[in-house]
């Protein structure tokens, strides 16, 4: 499904891993998603802040701020947020039970599509066999991920040279090198365990940075994919059927919430004022 410049209504919208710290997190693409879509329920599905990056290196931009003006203002008109914390957010997970300007944080939570279908929504490291038993292992991987982004970057300014379109190294690994596919395997049949024990009809979830959508068992598994290469998130239609949303149009420019230029209006007073 691809994207138009009309505004679409949906029933729920699922967003994931969008890393915000990381350099190469698309940033501009999700908040120009965000803008073009209003739903009943939006589900932050975890990794949505990369507390790993901004450990090492603080890196908080002005558009981090107009991104999370956008949530609390589509949250004070009425659209239900959930923030469901993953393993690069997990310090958000003191606060499960609690709001912050009406976006609820919670571990896990079941989602009812207007068909009546059931579906488990949860970030997914904890079905994580690396995540849950070797953490080095995993912030390993993270290394690994962050340096084939970029490579990414020259081999695709190579690739734009040539006239060929974009190549991900990342993508291409999970897809071809054995232990990945394996490891990914097992990632969705533990979800999809887990959704059988808890009678629900599918899962959403995140965590692999691979949107997908299927059906295995009986059960429905749904990806999110992520903000940082795909861009990609998942919808309920008002009629509710489930859908992959590929955003891959750059805006050429953004629009700042009306309250968050008022705020950064006031902020720019208050440094020019004299003393």
């Amino acid at each position: 499904m691809e994207e138009s410049k009309a505004k679409k209504y949906v029933r729920a919208l699922f967003i994931s891993d969008v890393h915000l710290g990381m350099r190469t997190t698309q940033l501009l693409r999700l908040i120009d998603f965000l803008q073009k879509y209003e739903a009943e329920i939006i589900y932050l599905v975890g990794d949505i802040v990369d507390g790993w990056r901004l450990q090492k290196k603080w890196r908080w931009k002005e558009q981090y701020n107009i991104l999370v003006q956008i949530l609390l203002e589509k949250a004070q008109k009425g659209t239900r947020i959930i923030y469901l914390p993953g393993n690069h957010d997990e310090f958000l997970r003191e606060y499960l039970g609690t709001y912050f300007g009406e976006i609820e944080f919670i571990d896990r939570t079941i989602h009812t599509s207007k068909k009546g279908e059931t579906f488990l929504v949860i970030h997914g490291d904890q079905f994580d066999i690396v995540v849950r038993h070797a953490k080095w292992l995993a912030h390993v991987g993270d290394w690994a991920y962050n340096f084939a982004l970029k490579t990414n970057i020259l081999i695709n300014w190579g690739r734009r040279r040539l006239g060929l379109s974009y190549w991900s190294l990342s993508a291409w690994a999970k897809h071809k090198v054995k232990n990945a596919v394996s490891i990914i395997g097992r990632f969705e049949e533990a979800l999809i365990y887990e959704a059988k024990q808890l009678g629900v009809d599918g899962v959403i979830c995140g965590h692999i940075h691979m949107a997908d959508m299927h059906d295995r068992a009986g059960i429905k598994y749904i990806n999110t994919g992520d903000w940082v290469e795909s861009c990609t998130a998942i919808i309920e239609t008002i009629e509710g059927e489930m859908q992959i949303v590929r955003w891959t149009e750059m805006p050429k420019k953004i629009k700042r919430p009306k309250k968050t230029r008022r705020l950064i209006r006031r902020r720019r007073k208050k440094e020019n004022a004299p003393d």
